[in-house]
Formats: C-alpha cells, sequence, structure tokens
C-alpha cells in the first residue's frame, strides 16, 4: 500500500507533524510518495510528484492542512477513485475534519477499515469546450470595482430566471456551508443528492435560493457585465464574456472522503458553527 502526502507548506508546525506522519506509516509498511516541496522541509523520503500527479499514484491520500489544501486535489481524487483524509491545521476545517491531535488514530481507523467513508458528489462544469470538476461550488461573480451584472438562468432547458446581482452560486450539498452559506444559502446535508442555487447580493427580493434534484443540469449565461469571473472551489477561475453559457450538472465520480468515528455531520455543525446552540 502506498500512501501520497499533500500539505500547506507554511502551515505553522508541519515540520512536526509531517515527522509524526512518516514516522505512523513506516512502522506499518505503508511507501509514501510526496508532492514536491514536501522534501524541502522535511526528511520523509519516498517518490515525488507535483501535486496534480500524486493522486494517482497512490492508494490513498493524506491532506494536511486547511479546507483550501483539500480542496485543491479533491477532483483529482475523485478522479483517480482513491479515498483521501484531511488532517486540519488551520481554524475552521469543514472538509478537514481530523483534528491534528487525532492524526494517528484516524489513521489507524481507516487501515483497519473501521473508518467512516463518505462518498460526496461534485459538480462538472462546461465551459468553452472544457470539462471540469469541484467539491464545493462553481461561482459567477463580477470583480470589487464592476456594476451589477444579469444572468440567464436554466433548468434543463428551461428559463427560470434573469438574475440581477452581483453574482451566483451552484453548490453541492458539501459546499452548502462555504460560500453559499455566507449569502444566505440553506445548509444541507452532504447524503442529499441535491444542487443548490444561491445569488449573490440580488438587486430583488424576490431572488431567492433554490435546491433542486441533482438529476437536472444549469445553465447560466452572461447577459450582461464587465469584469464577470467564473471560479471553482475558489481554487481555479477564468474570465467569462457576454453571451458565454456555463453549464452544470452532477459528475459521475463521488470523492470518498474519511471522517473519524464518532464525528457526524450534526456534531460539525455543532462545532464550527455553533448551530443548534
Amino acid at each position: 500500500m502506498k500512501a501520497g502526502i499533500v500539505a500547506k507548506l507554511h502551515a505553522m508546525g508541519i515540520e512536526n507533524y509531517l515527522e509524526r506522519l512518516g514516522k505512523f506509516l513506516k512502522a506499518r509498511g505503508i511507501e509514501i510518495a510526496v508532492e514536491d516541496g514536501i522534501n524541502q522541509i522535511s526528511d520523509l523520503s519516498g517518490e515525488t510528484y507535483t501535486r496534480g500527479e500524486i493522486p494517482f499514484r497512490v492508494d490513498f491520500l493524506v491532506v494536511l492542512g486547511g479546507d483550501g489544501t483539500l480542496l485543491s486535489v479533491a477532483n483529482l481524487a475523485a478522479k483517480a477513485g482513491i479515498p483521501l483524509i484531511g488532517v486540519n491545521l488551520g481554524f475552521l476545517g469543514f472538509l478537514t475534519e481530523t483534528k491534528k491531535e487525532e492524526m494517528e488514530e484516524a489513521l489507524k481507523e481507516f487501515l483497519s477499515g473501521k473508518a467512516s467513508v463518505d462518498e460526496r458528489e461534485l459538480l462538472e462544469i462546461s465551459f468553452r469546450s472544457k470539462k471540469s470538476f469541484a467539491l464545493n461550488d462553481a461561482v459567477i461573480n463580477k470583480s470589487a470595482l464592476a456594476r451589477i451584472i444579469t444572468i440567464r438562468v436554466g433548468i434543463n432547458g428551461e428559463e427560470i430566471s434573469r438574475l440581477r446581482a452581483d453574482g451566483i452560486i451552484v453548490s453541492t450539498p458539501t459546499g452548502s456551508t462555504g460560500y453559499s452559506l455566507s449569502a444566505a444559502g440553506p445548509i444541507v446535508n452532504p447524503s442529499v443528492s441535491a444542487i443548490l442555487i444561491t445569488p449573490i447580493c440580488p438587486h430583488a427580493l424576490t431572488q431567492r435560493p433554490i435546491i433542486i434534484p441533482s438529476s437536472l443540469k444549469v445553465s447560466l449565461k452572461l447577459i450582461s457585465g464587465e469584469e464577470v469571473y467564473l471560479t471553482l472551489d475558489g481554487q481555479r477561475g477564468e474570465k467569462v464574456r457576454e453571451g458565454e453559457i456555463v453549464e452544470i450538472k452532477r459528475a459521475t465520480q463521488k470523492l470518498k472522503l474519511i471522517r473519524p468515528s464518532g464525528r457526524t455531520y450534526y456534531k460539525m455543525l455543532r462545532e464550527k458553527l455553533g448551530w443548534g446552540n
């Protein structure tokens, strides 16, 4: 078995966590592959790959960092069909559920087959004859100094709205506690198969978030607006021009996300958001 390691290289104490992880894996005879850069700050020995390559060279992936680090490789891990465990070295960490002090215990549970493995739906985004994937969301919004934009929102070919707003968020249930939540979108349990559509600062009070079955397809056409961008998972983005269409649907592949035992979704909401308190 081979483990891949991806890390936020400037996280506080990262050298210590890498050393702990290396000792744990080597003691169990597990081979190690690391992303470029880790070998410059750690004595971990093993094969070295780019972040884009490593998910396709290993049996499972350990991510040390925050949700942003995990999101940078989530779509690749889903394509490769490998499970991923996120160890939170930051503050919030909805996706990096494992606390740093729980790292070894969570890995023991996974290797013994006792850990829960959630399957999280992804979005498939088609834009300019190119397909991309997102675990959290696809966002179309204007730059800071641009004026309000107009977007034609369609579902399965039917126009449902001409949205005038700062932008729009199309998210998975996993992404419902991300940007969508900040834009007054609903919280949706990741086990629900759905797509969320959340306007960003809409001009009309009638423009409210909507949840649709994940079997439907969403199309977003930019009718008017300057300096407008499409961003996927807050990681990758490009400019959208007037008249261009972004099509979004549920992806066929899912992310296998390792969750520590005893850490339920609702417990996470209480710990991270104070939900229900």
